[in-house]
């Protein structure tokens, strides 16, 4: 039977308790419009961008996420539904051009929302000379490949607008999942007049951005820790969204979080370590798993973290159970490859995907000493020294310091120092290849395995780590195209390149599935979380007492 996740976001949301205004008494009863609609979310990591184009971190897409909208939105139950496409598209016989009718909407400054804006947006990810860490996800489109590639032109690319109002999208194949991927933040329109009028600075802050979704956006300027969504009138579905305003605090430790919530001035807060457990007889408490996951980077650049042997050496020496049990202790799970667990299935048989193909490189502290023996003498060294580069969240440091012990105790001769910055820097320096190791955590956009392995195809806009591999890239590229028809040759061939990724090459440590303890305030109604991309949607929100 296929597994059954419970999901969570990675940003949740709290709201004031507010009196109601008149005689000073409270509001009773559950109508809304007696109750102030208005929220306080915290959030553990900064906001980086508002370009859907350009973002590569889960905070960014959780904030894009609630001021655009694409062809499809996500329902109440983690469906995809009708967005701004008027109604389900006219499909080809061989399953390749879909026709989209856009409905009547306009963007935040009045502009009206046409196909020409899709196609800006579309190809801006593609466009080579922007560098989209997203720009692989649109290999689905025809052309999109050679294009990423600088071998044929932009205006190539398989997204035409047909008229103001109609939306062609050709594929290279066809696919199963494309309303799904179409929620996708990657796939959100731009407003191409005033996108373009901004250049590199759209998205740098909030008056840097014209918005099309639920609400606008506020109060951000590019490196604050704080930022406001507020109801946007001009969005096509307004009537049917009730909050007015969620303000957004970033609170990077879970003490000062959970002060905050046992105060009252916040009603939703993560949970971490010591925490978790000394709330979860709480009424409030919650946890739930989700298809996130945390992993160690390397940099393949670099000639020692280059080598293999070493990469495996630091595989085989962390004992996941023991970082899941004592240092997160919330739910989460060891992960002993990159596809977590429940999130995909065999399409005949239904067996989980993690649970057909196993686990790779698991704990193993002999083995690793006997990789780390291999790799010390590849390199000539007896001793090396490596720098562990983590976010500036309490999370991130703990989940340092412990790998940072496990490195150095199970490998003798190895020194870890740790380098702990905030995540805008994390992700800059990363991108920019100035790093030996990271850890970082990340999640998927859509329910398909290829959505984890295509990160590290050699031309991916997230591949950090430089992997250059021409049967992993050969592989990727047959699942996308001629594997495409083959649902289960398609599937062995991912099972393949996983094993391929993470037991031969050692491109990544992964350590575990992600899960989040939260502390949230009963008052918040049809809060979605979501399992994939963005965490969490306020659209269908309300404050009710």
């Amino acid at each position: 039977m296929k597994k059954k996740l419970r999901v969570t976001s990675f940003l949740m949301m709290g709201i004031f308790m507010l009196a109601a205004c008149g005689n000073g008494e409270s509001s009773t009863g559950s109508d809304t419009a007696e109750v102030p609609q208005k929220m306080v979310a915290t959030a553990t990591g900064e906001l980086a961008t508002l370009d859907s184009a350009l973002y590569s971190d889960v905070t960014s897409s959780d904030a894009i996420g609630q001021i655009f909208e694409g062809l499809y939105r996500i329902d109440g139950k983690n469906n995809p539904e009708l967005g701004l496409a008027e109604s389900e598209p006219d499909v080809s016989e061989d399953g390749k051009t879909y026709t989209f009718k856009l409905r009547e909407a306009v963007w935040s400054n009045g502009d009206a929302v046409t196909a020409e804006d899709f196609v800006y947006a579309f190809q801006k990810v593609v466009d080579p000379e922007n560098g989209s860490p997203s720009s692989n996800q649109m290999d689905i489109f025809k052309n999109a490949a050679a294009i990423r590639n600088g071998e044929m032109a932009l205006e190539e690319l398989g997204v035409k607008a047909v008229d103001e109002k109609t939306l062609e999208l050709t594929l290279e194949n066809p696919i199963t999942y494309l309303p799904k991927l179409l929620t996708g933040t990657p796939f959100f329109p731009q407003n191409k007049n005033f996108a373009g009028d901004q250049g590199q600075q759209y998205g740098t802050h909030s008056d840097k951005v014209v918005t099309n979704g639920p609400f606008t956006i506020s109060k951000w300027n590019g490196t604050n820790l704080n930022w406001t969504f507020t109801k946007n009138p001009e969005y096509w579905d307004a009537e049917n969204v009730k909050m007015e305003q969620i303000d957004v605090e970033v609170i990077k430790e879970t003490s000062t979080g959970v002060n905050l919530f046992d105060s009252g001035d916040v009603q939703y807060t993560t949970l971490a370590n010591e925490y978790a457990k000394q709330y979860q007889d709480s009424p409030d408490y919650h946890d739930q798993l989700k298809f996130l996951y945390g992993y160690v980077s390397y940099n393949e650049k670099r000639e020692i973290t280059g080598n293999v042997h070493l990469r495996r050496a630091l595989s085989l020496a962390v004992d996941k159970e023991v970082f899941t049990n004592t240092v997160l202790n919330d739910g989460s799970q060891p992960l002993n490859g990159i596809i977590p667990a429940g999130y995909a299935s065999n399409p005949e048989t239904d067996e989980d995907f993690r649970a057909e193909n196993g686990d790779f490189l698991a704990y193993d502290v002999e083995a690793a000493q006997a990789e780390w023996e291999t790799a010390k003498k590849e390199l000539g060294q007896t001793e090396i020294q490596l720098e562990l580069l983590t976010s500036d969240t309490e999370a991130s440091k703990k989940t340092g310091e412990f790998l940072q012990a496990q490195f150095e105790q199970n490998l003798p001769g190895l020194s870890i120092s740790l380098r702990n910055v905030p995540l805008k820097n994390r992700l800059n320096l990363t991108e920019q290849g100035e790093f030996d190791m990271a850890f970082s955590t990340w999640t998927p956009d859509y329910e398909d395995p290829i959505n984890f392995l295509e990160i590290y195809q050699s031309t991916g806009g997230l591949n950090t780590s430089g992997y250059v591999s021409e049967a992993y890239d050969q592989g990727i590229n047959e699942v996308k195209s001629t594997l495409a028809i083959d649902p289960l040759k398609r599937w062995e061939k991912m099972l393949e390149l996983e094993k391929l990724l993470i037991e031969q090459d050692a491109v990544i440590t992964p350590i575990y599935q992600g899960a989040q303890a939260y502390l949230l305030a009963p008052e918040v109604k049809n809060l979605l979380v979501l399992p994939l991309g963005r965490t969490v949607s306020y659209r269908l929100v309300s404050i009710e007492e």
